[in-house]
């Protein structure tokens, strides 16, 4: 059994030389190399913002999402949208393990894939019956492969799976929130806001952020029902309701500007608010795989913006056993994840 590079370089097929999250298409075969790990899938949980592009593409047409998953997945070895250039996570059962992968993980183990579809060879083999493609999670059969650098974690025995996934798929959003609050705390509490507080990463990030020591905070929601969610949750001290892509309206309804801005949408557009929404010397963090460097870079730039700009890479170390903590002791962050799996 051959030792691949514990960064997959040997699984990619086009073009050679890029890493496996670069590649045009990647070797999802079953056979394994020493320092792999294969993974039987039973779900995958799409990425908000490549969900909506595909759902948007094809007019809410479930079966022609479905259809067009397949295709990517089985032209390019892994799931990743050639829009939106992002993918999602999986759950699954850990099928065969190379005698050299430092992964620590058993055959039989339920685990979630803590990296993006984008980097994770993959092979569908039941067609997605099992999907209508009108939900982010995705019920199938197929196997994946881990590299020896990839990460996963067992999945809690007490939550059912699907919220499980649910939670993993955004656990680098509060870790981060949090890590970046502690930092402003010898200043003083800071405000944050979070642009899409009801969603998952966003109500996570409202959580992680005041237990960290924030002080007021804001949750930006685009809806009357999400505002009411939220505000239900008591997540944060106020709920604004605007539209993120608006960058007046946005500074306009949030009024104060804060200290500390987290993007969790799943639309482009929202950069422009989310700068004028922080004060100088504040920090906006983009958790959106809807993110446009560009614009982020290049608005702050036209608006003379004194910020720090971070991209939440979705890795922190303990960055799930923080979600999955926030998720048990906070029943407000529990309430919105579970009525969103129940709509799906």
């Amino acid at each position: 059994m051959n030792t691949g590079s514990p960064i997959g370089l040997h699984r990619v097929l086009e073009p050679v030389g890029v890493l496996p999250q670069a590649a045009e298409r990647l070797d999802p075969s079953a056979d394994l190399y020493a320092d792999e790990i294969r993974i039987r899938v039973q779900r995958l949980n799409l990425d908000a913002a490549s969900f909506r592009q595909l759902s948007t593409a094809h007019g809410g047409d479930g079966d022609a999402v479905r259809a067009a998953v397949l295709d990517i997945i089985c032209t390019r070895g892994k799931m990743q949208n050639p829009v939106t250039g992002s993918g999602g996570m999986l759950v699954g059962v850990v099928e065969e393990v190379g005698p050299d992968s430092p992964l620590c993980l058993r055959v039989g183990d339920q685990v979630a894939t803590l990296v993006s579809l984008t980097l994770t060879p993959l092979v569908i083999t039941d067609g997605l019956l099992g999907w209508d493609g009108r939900g982010e999670q995705v019920p199938c059969d197929g196997h994946a492969i881990l590299f020896g650098r990839s990460i996963a974690a067992k999945l809690p025995t007490d939550l059912p799976a699907s919220l499980a996934l649910s939670v993993m798929d955004v656990c680098g959003a509060p870790a981060l929130t949090a890590r970046v609050v502690a930092q402003y705390l010898e200043r003083g509490q800071p405000a944050v806001a979070v642009v899409g507080g009801a969603g998952k990463s966003g109500s996570l990030a409202l959580a992680a952020a005041r237990r960290a020591g924030a002080g007021r905070l804001v949750g930006v929601v685009p809806h009357e029902v999400e505002r009411a969610a939220l505000a239900a949750a008591e997540l944060c001290d106020d709920v604004v309701l605007a539209d993120a892509r608006d960058p007046l309206g946005l500074a306009s309804a949030m009024g104060e500007p804060v200290d500390i801005t987290v993007v969790c949408v799943d639309v482009p557009g929202c950069e422009h608010g989310a700068i004028l929404a922080t004060r100088d010397g504040g920090t906006v963090i983009f958790f959106s795989m809807a993110t446009s460097f560009a614009a982020a870079a290049l608005g702050a730039e036209g608006l003379a913006a004194d910020i720090t700009m971070l991209i939440g890479n979705g890795y922190l170390p303990g960055h799930a056993d923080l979600a999955l903590d926030l998720l048990r002791s906070e029943p407000g962050v529990r309430r919105l994840f579970e009525s969103r799996l129940a709509a799906q």
